[in-house]
């Protein structure tokens, strides 16, 4: 029963659940953003650049095989797939990610802003042993 008891307290303290939070926000606002870049800055950027489509961009290595059949449709040689390497895509998740970041960066210092700064304490006075020494040290030295 202990181990349950140890469970629940942590699965209730504040910081779980913010850090829950935190992620599920987090995913949605991924989404959002990508679905912002797909839909609205992905175009205008085709647009600027002559109508190209970043994402069917890629460089092929290896051209597809299509599956070849004999005459009584018996698959002889199957399919290859396409090798490539799709760099358009990972442009497109690449200003996915830097508006993720620019705007996690404002968020952060928002909240930084907010924080009150701590007062700095005065640097405490000697003990009342080292105020002593430190007499005894001063009539030494007369």
């Amino acid at each position: 029963m202990g181990m349950l008891k140890e469970f629940k307290e942590f699965a209730i303290r504040g910081n779980l659940v913010d850090t829950a939070v935190a992620f599920v926000m987090g995913a949605s606002f991924g989404k959002i953003v990508s679905s912002f870049v797909d839909g609205i800055v992905m175009p205008l950027v085709g647009m600027l650049t002559g109508g190209i489509d970043f994402n069917e961009k890629k460089w092929v290595l290896k051209d597809a095989i299509a599956a070849v059949k004999d005459a009584a449709g018996k698959v002889t040689t199957p399919a290859v797939a396409e090798v490539s390497v799709k760099y358009g895509t990972f442009i497109t998740n690449l200003i996915d990610f830097i508006i993720v970041a620019f705007a996690v960066f404002i968020v952060i210092k928002a909240i930084n802003k907010t924080k009150k700064p701590k007062p700095e304490e005065a640097p405490a006075g000697p003990s009342s042993t080292d105020a002593l020494l430190m007499e005894i040290r001063d009539s030494l030295r007369k």
